[in-house]
């Protein structure tokens, strides 16, 4: 019955995992196809590999200045979203003040009540207001304020840190704010790790956000907007091929942030807790 168990877990973890990495073995292979090829399904291997689809996607997605501008919403979104919401864990753990529980409730409702596109028009006239309308810093603080899910990932992190270590550094002479810094956050560095992978990734996939605050400046569209340009080409037809090749490139990133972040997954708080 041991071996029935055992067998019949891993045959269901393998479907698993085949019916997860399937779409992007298809758009792997598609990305390789011409297109005529892709469109008729006939066969799952290309007949003969198009590197030139790759090198076409980048000419033609502007991929060069597409990518920089990704990079640079997400990474100043990440940072922007690591600070806030470290620094409000820290205080919704460590402090007593009036509010708190109506504080951490607004949070997880911001986070379970999604409402959308319904929010897009007042944010978009905030920015106005801001006279952010035109920049990519406009979409960094949207994202940012979307901060719920980091602060709850630390919030959890920052109550497995002992508050003992806390008050020997303030006995010590440490401010609140030289001990948030010095003593909390490099224990945080796991949770930080991951809430700046899922930061990352969101920030890199956003496509509404960059869209709309781009309609008027092309030249700062990130590459997720760039991308829907591959869909048709100048005589209106269908690029899917070019598309799939897209799709591949802009992963990368995605793959090196998350080689990053799942080294601090490896860190352990026991040697600074020691210390």
């Amino acid at each position: 019955m041991r071996t029935i168990g055992k067998t019949a877990l891993w045959a269901f973890l393998l479907a698993a995992a085949l019916l997860t990495l399937f779409p992007i073995l298809v758009t792997l292979l598609g990305s390789f196809k011409t297109n005529a090829e892709l469109t008729a399904g006939a066969t799952i291997l290309p007949t003969s590999w198009q590197l030139s689809n790759y090198a076409e996607a980048w000419r033609q997605a502007n991929f060069s200045a597409y990518t920089m501008n990704s990079l640079f919403v997400a990474a100043a979104s990440t940072i922007g979203i690591l600070l806030v919401s470290s620094m409000a864990a820290y205080v919704a753990d460590r402090m007593t003040f009036a509010g708190k529980r109506l504080y951490i409730g607004m949070q997880a409702f911001t986070m379970f009540v999604a409402i959308g596109a319904v929010v897009l028009r007042p944010q978009f006239e905030l920015m106005i207001k801001l006279r952010l309308q035109d920049t990519l810093w406009g979409v960094v603080l949207i994202l940012v304020s979307a901060h719920a899910s980091a602060f709850f990932i630390l919030l959890s992190f920052m109550s497995g840190i002992p508050r003992e270590l806390d008050e020997a550094a303030l006995i010590d002479g440490c401010s609140r704010g030289r001990t948030f810094v010095k003593i909390v956050l490099p224990l945080l560095a796991p949770g930080l790790g991951v809430c700046a992978l899922f930061a990352f990734r969101g920030a890199w996939n956003e496509y509404l956000l960059p869209f709309v605050f781009t309609l008027s400046k092309p030249e700062l569209q990130t590459l997720t907007v760039g991308l829907a340009s591959l869909k048709y080409g100048v005589s209106a037809a269908s690029q899917t091929h070019l598309m799939m090749a897209g799709a591949c490139l802009s992963i990368v990133p995605i793959l090196v942030a998350y080689v990053f972040a799942n080294k601090s997954f490896m860190q352990m708080s026991a040697g600074a807790i020691k210390g």
